[in-house]
């Protein structure tokens, strides 16, 4: 069964790029989404036109690119995603009969996070993630928006307690992060650690040698 990705409008196309190479190197099955709004900012982050009729080619280039924007970067086989127009609400993710594992929305508008909390369904996205938290399958909501106000918050809370996982898009440097790629990676690493799917994205905290509290560290 396929995980359904979702990408919205929000900043952050490295994010998707970054869990979409991630879950295909695993040997998962994507159904891709892509919103109306992320297509205006794919182009904005990267350059790219993404056409449903060029959609594969369109898609290639960009899980190519690093999060710097240099094409080439990696080599991504793209066979084992299936992509469904945005507007084709008679798609099959529409459908709670539709198997699949579950769903990864990377990046999650405010406007994307309000749609699904509030149950609009105004797009295959919104009606994909409706449908996964009806059916209590995994969604996780990388939600990409500072600040954040009261009403999105609110909006978040309803998803946390709707069964969906809350993964805000904040990059840690515990890891040791040496480039921007570094940082993009450990946010989609936490997505997928969510979902439960393996990967090596990024260097796993294993505590410290000889213990002590931060204040020791601080000399306090």
């Amino acid at each position: 069964m396929p995980w359904i990705v979702g990408v919205s409008g929000a900043s952050g196309t490295p994010y998707a790029a970054a869990v979409l190479r991630a879950l295909l190197a695993a040997g998962e099955a994507v159904d891709l989404v892509v919103s109306r709004a992320s297509r205006l900012t794919l182009l904005d982050e990267t350059g790219i036109s993404f056409r449903d009729a060029h959609w594969q080619d369109d898609l290639r280039e960009w899980l190519a690119r690093g999060a710097d924007g240099k094409p080439g970067t990696f080599d991504v086989d793209v066979s084992g995603v299936r992509y469904w127009n945005a507007g084709d609400l008679a798609a099959g993710p529409s459908s709670g009969s539709y198997p699949v594992k579950g769903m990864l929305i990377v990046p999650a508008s405010t406007a994307c996070v309000a749609g699904v909390a509030l149950g609009l369904s105004k797009d295959l996205l919104q009606r994909a993630a409706s449908v996964t938290l009806k059916e209590r399958r995994t969604l996780v909501v990388a939600v990409r928006e500072t600040p954040l106000n009261g009403q999105t918050l609110r909006h978040l809370v309803a998803l946390d307690d709707a069964g969906a996982t809350v993964v805000p898009a904040s990059p840690a440097f515990y890891a040791g992060a040496t480039h921007i790629q570094d940082l993009v990676d450990f946010v989609a690493g936490r997505v997928l650690d969510a979902a439960g799917v393996g990967h090596g994205l990024y260097r796993r905290w294993e505590g410290e040698l000889g213990g002590g509290s931060a204040g020791d560290r601080q000399g306090k």
